[in-house]
């Protein structure tokens, strides 16, 4: 069984950094693909940045490449995203999932997302 918990939001200032963390107390951890997602308040769950089981395949949005870096320890069975250059846009409750292939390759590749963890806001004032 697949258990997420998200950690490491908090209030930032516009330019500054933060990492978040996702913790899978399950077993299965490095069975999955994972990905980070938020969601502003009045917008729709954007997709950040995703990550294949073994950490070698990522991909990223436009609206972070460059400045947010998606990785994993499965040892200790914890994903991360490290995100810099924050700006305002960038508040939001921050989600990490877990996956499946679907489709596709390289940064075109895509995941069906089964399990989600609760969130963990992040807010950057300018």
């Amino acid at each position: 069984q697949v258990q997420l918990a998200e950690s490491g939001g908090g209030l930032v200032q516009a330019g500054g950094s933060l990492r978040l963390s996702c913790v899978d107390s399950g077993p299965t951890f490095s069975s999955y693909a994972m990905g980070w997602f938020r969601q502003a308040p009045g917008k729709e769950r954007e997709l950040l940045a995703t990550i294949n089981w073994s950490g070698f395949t990522t991909s990223y949005g436009d609206s972070v490449k460059g400045r947010f870096t998606i990785s994993r320890d499965n040892a200790k069975n914890t994903l991360y995203l490290q995100m810099t250059n924050l700006n305002p846009d960038d508040t939001a409750v921050y989600y990490c999932a877990a996956g499946s292939y679907a489709s596709g390759s390289f940064d075109k590749i895509t995941y069906d997302w089964h399990y989600w963890g609760q969130g963990t806001q992040v807010t950057v004032s300018s």
